[in-house]
């Protein structure tokens, strides 16, 4: 006799990004150590170039191979498969594929992480996805995690502070309707890196400590995907966003060097405990 095992299903539609440190692989990391089964329809291939100051090398993936993808993870968890993040288009075409699939079934959860400005891209063929984005994706989503640059675009607001940061993430939801975990991060001065939740109703400042002066690779990434990870299983919005605030810190206070210019968030943060070092007596 054996157990079937039920966790919640999720699936990552996002970018390949070798090394591991950020894009589809960082999301189904962060799916396995929040205990859900993790699914990835990659949508492009991203190799960074060590001979040329670590730039982007980006490999788009055929729409018809991605409706593939879909096809076999929606048609595999048909009834199970509620809950889908949103990483890296790249492309209109990948837009159009991923709008598809998403209205060809009912959903939950669709948390969008909006990343605008693909690198690699023409700038013209940049703000045609970024556009593609907003009025295909955007409006299908649950909840969207834009990043400073990001909440920017998306409300057409400047943010230099705290303040600034509320009303982006006001502005985005009155747009949009959808709920709002803007990332000020290390970007805005004070001591601690927040971000602002709002639904329309709550709005709450997600803080802790800075942990250093520069970003690290994965954190956007799993944000995103812990919060569909903990929607997945039942938690509101607010409450998933605060589950992966500090599920990101831990992953941040111990992140992994690398020969890249950023550290690599490590998504196990949670489990290990930093070990105390005890002076002698």
């Amino acid at each position: 006799m054996y157990n079937i095992h039920s966790p919640a299903v999720t699936m990552t539609i996002a970018g390949s990004e070798a090394t591991g440190g950020a894009g589809a692989q960082a999301d189904l990391r962060t799916f396995q150590e929040l205990g859900t089964y993790g699914t990835a329809a990659l949508t492009c291939i991203v190799a960074y170039n060590p001979q040329d100051n670590w730039n982007h090398r980006l490999t788009r993936i055929a729409p018809e191979v991605l409706e593939q993808q879909l096809e076999a993870i929606q048609a595999n968890f048909a009834g199970q498969l509620d809950t889908v993040k949103l990483g890296m288009m790249g492309s209109v075409e990948t837009i159009d594929v991923v709008a598809n699939a998403l209205q060809s079934q009912e959903w939950k959860n669709v948390v969008l992480d909006p990343v605008l400005i693909c690198k690699g891209q023409e700038p013209g063929e940049a703000q045609d996805t970024d556009q593609a984005l907003k009025s295909k994706l955007l409006p299908l989503a649950t909840v969207t995690t834009p990043n400073h640059f990001e909440a920017e675009q998306l409300s057409g607001m400047t943010i230099t502070n705290l303040a600034e940061l509320k009303d982006a993430a006001r502005k985005i939801y009155d747009d949009s309707g959808v709920a709002v975990l803007a990332k000020g991060g290390i970007r805005l001065s004070g001591p601690e890196a927040v971000d602002v939740f709002y639904d329309g109703s709550n709005l709450q400042v997600l803080g802790t400590p800075k942990i250093g002066n520069h970003a690290v690779s994965g954190a956007g990434c799993s944000l995103a995907a812990a919060v569909a990870a903990e929607l997945s299983k039942g938690r509101t919005a607010l409450e998933a966003a605060e589950r992966a605030k500090d599920f990101v810190t831990a992953g941040i206070n111990q992140r992994i060097a690398a020969e890249t210019p950023y550290d690599i968030m490590w998504q196990g943060g949670l489990r290990r405990k930093p070990q105390q070092v005890v002076s002698p007596e």
